[in-house]
């Protein structure tokens, strides 16, 4: 037995050192990718601009101007104003804090909690697997954005409480993908090795098998974050998200929506905003697909 131990362990940490290369390897296939790079430019610049707006930006985001109403875009108002006299640039820029936060964060929550799952639904899999299983194919059953509604309605209204539905919908599509991963990676070699040695299960979950399962999850984390900011400014849209005086950029929308023929640009430019944020999410989750996964690659 003295004997076999050092050669599995030499097993599994060769193992460990052949699933660096690919990870380079798709770092130099994204940056071949214009659309790719084209896409993380603009997160980038949305980052940026909510790191570093507010500090530049003068105009308070809720200062109201009365004799300014409705002005359209001009060298002192360079997006123009709202309804109540306010900057629109400005509340463009700290909108993008609260859209990209609402982002990030739902889909960070959604990762841990769904990977957690997932990953224990497929390693162990009996009725643990059953019971994980079912409760996300109830949740998939209903339409992601009446999900989202009907928590918040039992939440209550609110930024902090649609972060949190927000997360809550997308848990299943994390799970399935981390359990249906799981499934396959458990029968390598490398993890039967593991068992071998007497390794925890804790340490072939957290140091083996995840590591190896973060490949579609990265991939699926970019694109959910482009449909969480959608959600976010769904909700915020029906009110049911952010509330008055927040510049988030759905509720910016729908408090323009009665001027869309006299005062077009206090709905254009939040529209525009999304538009660009989410298109950007999507180009980096499509390159970072055709980067880490080898069937994509010609």
């Amino acid at each position: 037995m003295s004997d076999y131990t050092p050669k599995m362990d030499g097993v599994v940490e060769a193992e460990i050192e052949r699933t660096t290369g690919p990870w380079r390897e798709a770092w130099r296939s994204f940056r071949r990718s214009k659309v790719a790079v084209a896409g993380m430019v603009i997160i980038l610049f949305f980052i940026l601009l909510a790191i570093f707006g507010p500090l530049v930006v003068k105009e308070g985001i809720n200062e109201q101007m009365a004799a300014d109403r409705l002005q359209p875009p001009s060298s002192e108002y360079w997006l123009g104003t709202d309804d109540f006299g306010r900057d629109i640039l400005s509340r463009i820029i700290h909108g993008a804090r609260i859209s990209l936060s609402v982002g990030f964060l739902s889909v960070i929550a959604s990762v841990i909690v769904g990977s957690f799952l997932g990953i224990v639904a497929g390693y162990y899999g009996r009725w643990t697997d059953t019971i994980i299983s079912r409760i996300f194919d109830i949740m998939l059953a209903f339409p992601a954005i009446l999900l989202a509604i009907a928590i918040v309605s039992v939440l209550g209204p609110g930024l902090e409480n649609a972060l949190i539905a927000i997360a809550i919908i997308n848990v299943p599509n994390f799970g399935r993908l981390i359990r249906s991963k799981v499934l396959s990676i458990k029968e390598d070699e490398y993890i039967m090795a593991a068992k071998a040695i007497g390794m925890k299960d804790a340490r072939i979950l957290f140091s083996h098998i995840l590591p190896n399962s973060m490949a579609p999850v990265i991939v699926q984390g970019t694109l959910a974050v482009a449909t969480a900011i959608l959600e976010a400014a769904a909700l915020g849209f029906l009110g049911l998200g952010a509330q008055a005086p927040q510049p988030e950029w759905g509720k910016m929308l729908a408090d323009s929506k009665s001027y869309l023929q006299s005062a077009p640009w206090t709905m254009i430019f939040p529209g525009l905003s999304i538009m660009l944020t989410v298109l950007g999410f999507n180009l980096v989750g499509d390159g970072l697909r055709d980067a880490l996964d080898p069937k994509m690659k010609n």
